[in-house]
């Protein structure tokens, strides 16, 4: 047993926070050492203020039979500082103001018969809500969510809500982990989207980070330093500490909020950020405690982990994590290579060929135990042909892999209108999870830029450092002007601009989009799928996926380069059609009502040959079928 095991082993840990009952507000807070404690209630006139009594194990607690919902307050040390609740449910006033007491049971949900799907291998829009809408609101989101139901997804993911400092943030530097961000709205508002998304059978999922906390508006040193680790950093700040003596409440706080989240807002899963730099040595990882919590109220959890572990999903008998799925970048990255010829940084690790996209289908990922170039080297990842499909999540663009490109452009700004709909088939026709980043399914003119609101000299320092990041690697600004992080413009940016959707070009590729995500559809309709129900294949510049199953097989031909000469009987070993059966064209790159050059065809044409970039979706069907008749 870990130090951290034997703390409180097998106790219940306390509720931290402000509670709401029928008879007042319950406070506690974990604040070890402390020699004593108050809470200021700073509604209503006069003020009051009332002592915290010690409780086992550092915890303190007040009740205020007065107290009620809407109630603002901040705790009190002994030398007159005043500080809002590390498990705050609102911060009306921003992160350095008084918190605010919420009663959850007041939202009058609508959905009542909505139960949380199982995981296998969800379709998701990932989506920041500050630049999703023009008023960047939760009640703003609403508005669009039949946009996304009727593109075909089955899952929303929002970037993190956790609070932050300023009005503008990706929401990676949240500093109060239970108070979603105010400048989106009150905690109800939230709690409306997530209803009127289950109203449209779209599961929500929540973007958390536990691996460090922001720079600015974080507090809970003052209530005890031993949140933190002293000694060791993540890329972006202090991580916690979760495996030491005292730490036991660390965790508890760490896997309440993943509860919450769940409990409080009726979220369906948590995708949860760089669990590579969650440092903890204990018997049991964090993160399979925050897994465990979230499986038992039948949702489930998602991780960015750059390790390409297997483990991570594995089931916990044996030895793992139990994540239901992993983010699979390698797949992002081969198709930038292969699209972009780009060899720049990470990117120098990856070929982007045909063979090693077709080998990366075949498995989940491209690192299962070789050496990793920007690791000096060293091995990285795990084999994992073991693990079902839906464990890998799929995309060609996401919140980092746009917004932190200098300039913020997308895949769509990089390369060509037919380039693009051939790695959007293969994204959406692939046996993985896909993930669409906002915008993408319609090839949006708007960046995505990187955006904080630190102001005085933190947020010259991040400008500054920003700037000189993006120019020893020689970038060169799109406009002659750097797109500086603080400014108000970068985030205006980055708004979606949704009056372009149903205009010209950008109309067909959400109409290509549809049609990809439909056929998706089809090809799930009776169930995920197994490893068993396809083979992947390559040759020259073309990739092929064919599925076997009910009630007919399929078969993609992609290619994300140009072929020469044109060639449509590649890879010969899977392109062969069924003894008795013909291939038919269900969708083409090159139907010019989807985006192409070419006017629709008759269904029973067999001439499918292409000279990429592009790609078919064909279907068997009997050499006796009267096409016509379709």
């Amino acid at each position: 047993m870990s130090r951290t095991d034997s703390l409180l082993a097998g106790v219940r840990p306390p509720v931290v926070g402000a509670q709401v009952t029928r008879e007042g507000v319950n406070y506690r807070v974990w604040a070890p050492g402390q020699s004593e404690l108050s809470v200021l209630v700073e509604s209503g006139t006069p003020q009051r203020q009332l002592s915290l009594v010690a409780e086992a194990h550092g915890y303190w607690s007040a009740f205020d039979p007065a107290g009620r919902a809407g109630d603002r307050y901040r705790f009190c040390f002994p030398d007159k500082r005043l500080r809002p609740d590390p498990a705050s449910r609102f911060q009306p006033e921003g992160v350095h103001g008084p918190s605010a007491c919420i009663d959850p049971s007041e939202f009058q949900w609508r959905c009542g018969t909505w139960t949380r799907p199982a995981w296998r291998g969800q379709s998701i829009y990932e989506l920041h809500l500050g630049t999703f809408t023009a008023a960047g609101t939760y009640f703003s989101a609403i508005e669009k969510l039949n946009h996304i139901q009727e593109l075909g997804i089955e899952a929303i993911e929002l970037m993190p809500l956790a609070d932050f400092a300023g009005d503008r943030n990706w929401g990676y530097d949240g500093v109060a982990l239970y108070a979603p961000a105010r400048c989106y709205g009150h905690p109800d508002d939230l709690r409306a989207l997530i209803d009127a998304a289950h109203e449209r059978g779209l599961a929500v999922i929540l973007d958390v980070v536990y691996n460090h906390l922001g720079p600015a508006g974080n507090y809970l040193a003052d209530f005890f330093p031993g949140y933190f680790r002293t000694h060791e950093h993540t890329p972006w700040g202090q991580g916690f500490a979760v495996d030491r003596m005292h730490s036991r409440p660390v965790r508890d706080f760490i896997v309440a909020n993943a509860g919450y989240w769940l409990d409080e807002f009726r979220f369906d899963g948590l995708r949860l950020d760089a669990t590579h730099a969650i440092s903890d040595q204990s018997s049991r990882h964090l993160i399979e405690e925050i897994a465990s919590a979230v499986h038992e109220r039948g949702g489930f959890v998602i991780a960015e982990d750059e390790r390409n572990e297997a483990r991570l999903a594995e089931p916990v008998e044996c030895g793992g994590a139990a994540l239901n799925a992993l983010w699979a970048d390698d797949f992002h990255h081969e198709v930038r290579v292969a699209l972009t010829r780009t060899h720049d940084s990470y990117f120098r690790a990856y070929r982007g060929t045909a063979a090693e996209l077709a080998d990366l289908i075949a498995h989940g990922w491209t690192y299962r135990g070789r050496p990793y170039e920007p690791w000096n080297r060293n091995s990285r990842g795990s084999e994992c042909d073991h693990l079902p499909p839906a464990s890998f999540i799929f995309c060609i663009e996401n919140h980092d892999q746009v917004g932190n490109r200098a300039n913020g452009e997308r895949l769509e700004h990089l390369v060509t209108p037919a380039q693009f709909r051939a790695a959007s088939m293969l994204l959406c026709l692939s046996p993985y999870c896909p993930m669409l980043f906002m915008g993408q399914e319609w090839a949006a003119t708007s960046p995505f830029l990187y955006f904080t609101d630190h102001g005085g000299e933190l947020g010259e320092n991040i400008s500054a450092g920003r700037k000189k990041e993006f120019e020893q690697h020689g970038t060169q600004w799109a406009d002659g002007t750097f797109p500086d992080p603080e400014s108000l413009d970068t985030f205006e940016k980055s708004k979606l601009r949704w009056e372009e959707r149903n205009e010209g070009s950008h109309a067909t590729v959400l109409a290509w989009y549809q049609a990809c995500l439909e056929q998706r559809r089809i090809l799930l309709k009776d169930g995920p799928l197994d490893r068993n129900r396809w083979q992947v294949g390559s040759a020259g510049e073309f990739i092929a996926i064919r599925y076997s199953g009910q009630p007919r097989e399929h078969l993609l031909v992609v290619a994300l380069r140009k072929t020469n000469p044109p060639d449509h009987s590649a890879p010969p070993l899977l392109v062969v059609p069924p003894i008795g059966m013909k291939w038919r064209e269900v969708l083409s790159t090159e139907n010019s009502r989807l985006g192409g050059k070419r006017a629709t065809k008759n269904p029973g044409s067999t001439d499918w040959s292409f000279s990429g970039p592009g790609g078919v979706w064909l279907e068997a069907i009997r050499e006796d079928h009267d096409d016509a008749a379709d």
